[in-house]
């Protein structure tokens, strides 16, 4: 296969940031190492540059049909493309939720030709879902064991353990929504501390036991952990684990208002902050952003009414990569959680610069620290709750060998593709 273009310069191969040559043919990384010959064109960079495999967010609501007023998957997607991100995993609870065959090629057909990053549709678990027929085509399931956007809730463990039972004998992942929803609440909510008093951490843990009890060890991934407690149960379990930036960043004594409304909850900062320094200690699998974009005007209704949810997907990996440049974690974390995990969980061909993967990198240039502008942002939703934050956004974005992003500007088509057909 003749090698169309190599890349010159410091990148994130095997585990160590060093001088390498990636060899690229046909979208796909064709070869790595000090030396690569041939290519008609080869590039090289810059030595403030740093070369990382192009993101994987495996968790985000691009609210995309039924709920386009919040996002589409052309601007989501966009706005995941300035982040770094290449591969975005969407949530079922659109409308319609995706749980059957139906909905499934229905929203595939819908999406095809409007993503700027590669793709893939998760369906929901419920008692009529036939997961063995809908596993080919999917990255993964979504269990919601607790109430949220959407009506595709599935919390009692008669129906619960053999829907999940099904998914997890295609091989594929179930990504869980883990709050027992028995334990939850309906009180009238004024504030974020009245949302965390009707959804306890004890509904986090107590969802979490209930999966160890029945999935130990198998393909269990546990979405927005916040808590400590809850990230020891699924690691005992043996389950895979994403970390929010918002649950790590805010809490419900400071962040009062319904842009701050989120489920899971916000917690107090007692908690959020024992969380934060399991994160530091590396004790994550991956991050996931959870984005999920609500309007203006649906966010400024009075805080019973608004919907709970967050916008994420262009701001936290470029936030991650202002603190590996503080020092707070290394470069290998960020990499690791940000784009090899979630890469394999979910049986990607991402997430590592190495041959056989697809040719999507994210290039850098550390110097270039910016505070976040929301102005500047993509999503349709308009607004970030990361306003004001040091953050370093990616020079360049290259999916599947092509440039999408290039000093910082956009300069791509709309060449996503879904990933699973």
């Amino acid at each position: 296969m003749d090698i169309e273009t190599v890349l010159m310069g410091r990148a994130f191969v095997g585990g160590e940031l060093k001088y390498t040559e990636i060899g690229i043919s046909e979208g796909k990384i064709v070869a790595v190492g000090s030396y690569v010959s041939g290519g008609e064109n080869r590039v090289e960079l810059g030595t403030s540059m740093t070369v990382l495999p192009g993101f994987v967010d495996p968790h985000v609501h691009l609210r995309d049909p039924g709920m386009t007023q919040k996002e589409d998957f052309s601007t989501g997607t966009l706005a995941a493309v300035y982040a770094g991100v290449t591969t975005v995993l969407d949530m079922p609870n659109t409308k319609p939720a995706v749980y059957n065959m139906t909905t499934l090629n229905e929203k595939k057909s819908h999406v095809k030709g409007r993503s700027y990053a590669d793709y893939g549709l998760f369906a929901a678990i419920t008692p009529d879902t036939n997961a063995a027929m809908m596993s080919k085509y999917v990255p993964g399931f979504k269990l919601f064991m607790g109430s949220t956007t959407g009506n595709i809730l599935l919390n009692d463990d008669e129906e619960l353990i053999p829907a999940v039972r099904a998914a997890l004998d295609t091989g594929k992942r179930v990504s869980v929504h883990a709050e027992d929803d028995s334990l939850i609440l309906h009180e009238p909510e004024r504030c974020t501390r009245d949302h965390l008093r009707n959804r306890p951490a004890e509904a986090e843990l107590n969802a979490i036991r209930r999966l160890a009890k029945n999935f130990a060890n198998e393909r269990i991934n546990i979405c927005h952990v916040t808590t400590p407690e809850g990230l020891d149960l699924a690691k005992k379990a043996g389950f895979t684990t994403e970390i929010t930036m918002h649950h790590m960043m805010f809490e419900v004594d400071r962040d009062k208002d319904a842009f701050y409304k989120v489920n899971p909850p916000l917690r107090d900062i007692n908690t959020r902050d024992a969380l934060f320094k399991r994160f530091i200690a590396d004790e994550f699998t991956m991050f996931g952003t959870d984005h999920a974009p609500h309007t203006l005007a649906e966010k400024q209704q009075d805080f019973d009414s608004a919907p709970g949810g967050m916008p994420g997907v262009e701001t936290t990996m470029p936030i991650v990569m202002n603190m590996v440049r503080k020092n707070i974690i290394p470069l290998s974390q960020a990499v690791r959680m940000g784009a090899v995990a979630p890469g394999q969980a979910f049986s990607l061909p991402k997430g590592e610069i190495k041959v056989g993967m697809d040719a999507d990198l994210a290039i850098f240039d550390m110097r270039k620290v910016t505070a976040i502008d929301a102005k500047q942002l993509h999503s349709k939703c308009g607004h970030s709750q990361y306003a004001g934050r040091e953050a370093i956004f990616p020079d360049t974005v290259i999916i599947r060998g092509e440039v999408q992003v290039e000093g910082a500007e956009f300069c791509g088509e709309r060449r996503g593709v879904d990933i699973f057909g």
